[in-house]
C-alpha cells in the first residue's frame, strides 16, 4: 500500500494564505474531519524546543498552530495544545514563541506536559519510559514539527518531534541510557512515534533551519507545508526536498535497517504540488558528528576524539550554566577561578565522558556552542565530498 504524504507551497505566514494552503494540503487526504470526530480530545503538539522569536525558525509558527486549531475546533474536536520544552517552563516558551497567545485567543487548554506516567514497551529498545500523562488521556494526537537540522540525528522532523512527549529531564536521563549510540536512539525515537502513532502531522518548512540546528541555526526560506498520517513516510519527503542524505539522517537510516515502511519515495503517493517544485540544492546540513561505518567498539572508544565532533565553547558564551545542568553524562562543569575572565575558559568540557548528545549546543540560550570534527571525520567528509562531485 502507498502511503499517502501531500504537499503544499506556502511563502509566508499571512493567516489567510495559512488557512487557504493547509485547506489545499489535507484535501487529498481527506480533510480534517477525516482524523477528528466531533466531541473528541485532541492533542497539538507542536515544536516548542525553547523561548525564541517565531522568525528564529526554533519553533512551530504560532499561525500554523492558530489554524490547525481553527480546524480541528470546526470539526468538532476539544483542543489541548502542549509540549515540553528543552529549555525553560513550558509557559513562559510558549509565550515567548506566540504560542501561549494563539492558545488564549482561541480559547484552546494549554498543556505544560508537568506530570509523568511509567509505561511499558515490552518489545521496544528502552522497555520503560515516562510520557506526559497528557499523551496517555487524549483520544488524537496532531504533531506539528518544524523542519530543522539536528546536530545528533541529523535532522529534527516529525519523528523526531514527538520525544517532546517525554517530560523535561527525563529526556536527559534517556540521552545517558544510549550513551554514543545513535541508532540506539534513533531506534527509541520510532518506538515512541509508533506508540503514540499521530493521526496526521504537518509540518511546518515555510521556513526551516538550516546549519547549527536545532536551536542555533539559520533560518532558510523553503515555502512548503507538508502533511501525512506516517511519521516517517513525511520525513522521507521533507529530508528529499532539502537533499539530506539518508545515512545521515539517523531516524531514516535506522528505519530502513529495521524494516520499516516510509523510508522509500517510490513507497509514498504524493499529492498537491509536485516535489520538484519544493526542492533545493542550497540547504546547508548539520556538520556531520560522526564517522558511520563499522567500527568495533574498542576501536571506536579508542579513536573517539578523532573519528566524532564534539562540542566547543566560543566567545558568546556568558556562563549562564545551562549547559552544565542539562549534560546528561555530567561532563561540563563552570570553573569559579575563571569568573572575571574569558567566559569561553570557564566551562570546562570533559570529552572522556561527553557521549556527543549536543544537548548542550542544542539548548544553549546564547548560540555559544559550537562543534568541532575530529581529523579522521574531517578526512572522511573531505573525500566523500570528492567522491560525489
Amino acid at each position: 500500500m502507498n502511503l499517502p504524504v501531500s504537499l503544499q507551497s506556502l511563502q509566508d505566514y499571512d493567516p489567510e494564505r495559512v488557512q487557504n494552503a493547509l485547506h489545499l494540503l489535507l484535501e487529498p487526504l481527506g480533510g480534517i474531519g477525516h482524523y477528528v470526530k466531533p466531541g473528541q480530545n485532541v492533542l497539538i503538539k507542536p515544536n516548542l524546543l525553547a523561548g525564541k522569536a517565531p522568525e528564529k525558525a526554533v519553533t512551530t509558527h504560532p499561525e500554523i498552530v492558530r489554524q490547525v486549531i481553527l480546524l480541528v475546533q470546526s470539526a468538532g474536536g476539544n483542543v489541548s495544545v502542549g509540549d515540553s520544552p528543552g529549555l525553560g517552563k513550558p509557559e513562559s516558551v510558549a509565550r515567548k514563541c506566540g504560542i501561549l497567545d494563539v492558545v488564549e485567543e482561541t480559547g484552546v487548554r494549554f498543556a505544560p506536559f508537568e506530570e509523568s506516567v511509567p509505561i511499558s514497551l515490552e518489545a521496544g529498545t528502552f522497555h520503560h519510559l515516562e510520557v506526559a500523562r497528557e499523551a496517555l488521556e487524549t483520544d488524537v494526537i496532531i504533531n506539528l514539527p518544524k523542519l530543522k537540522t539536528h546536530q545528533m540525528m541529523g535532522y529534527t522532523g516529525a519523528v523526531k518531534n514527538l520525544f517532546g512527549l517525554v517530560v523535561g529531564m527525563r529526556k536527559v536521563r534517556l540521552h545517558l541510557q544510549a550513551g554514543t549510540d545513535k541508532a540506539f536512539f534513533a531506534l527509541m525515537l520510532l518506538e515512541l512515534s509508533e506508540r503514540f502513532k499521530p493521526v496526521l502531522s504537518i509540518m511546518d518548512a515555510v521556513v526551516g533551519m538550516e546549519g547549527n540546528g536545532p536551536g542555533n541555526g539559520d533560518p532558510i526560506q523553503l515555502g512548503a507545508l507538508l502533511a501525512s498520517s506516517h511519521p516517517v513516510a513525511l520525513d522521507t519527503v521533507a529530508t528529499s526536498m532539502v537533499g539530506l542524505a539518508e545515512k545521515n539522517v539517523w531516524t531514516q537510516k535506522i528505519a530502513r535497517e529495521t524494516g520499516r515502511q516510509g523510508v522509500s519515495l517510490k513507497e509514498l503517493k504524493l499529492h498537491g504540488v509536485p516535489l520538484a517544485s519544493l526542492q533545493t540544492s542550497r540547504f546547508r546540513p548539520a556538520k556531520n558528528s560522526d564517522i558511520n561505518f563499522g567500527l568495533p567498539i574498542p576501536v571506536k572508544n579508542l579513536l573517539k576524539n578523532a573519528i566524532t565532533a564534539q562540542p566547543e565553547i566560543t566567545r558568546a558564551c556568558q556562563r549562564c550554566g545551562h549547559c552544565v545542568t542539562h549534560c546528561p553524562p555530567e561532563a561540563m562543569t563552570l570553573d569559579p577561578t575563571k569568573a572575571g575572565a574569558l567566559a569561553s575558559q570557564g566551562v570546562r568540557i570533559d570529552y572522556g565522558r561527553c557521549i556527543r548528545c549536543f544537548c548542550c549546543q542544542e539548548l544553549c540560550p546564547h548560540g555559544a556552542i559550537t562543534t568541532r570534527q575530529g581529523i579522521l571525520l574531517r578526512l572522511s567528509d573531505f573525500i566523500s565530498g570528492h567522491k560525489s562531485k
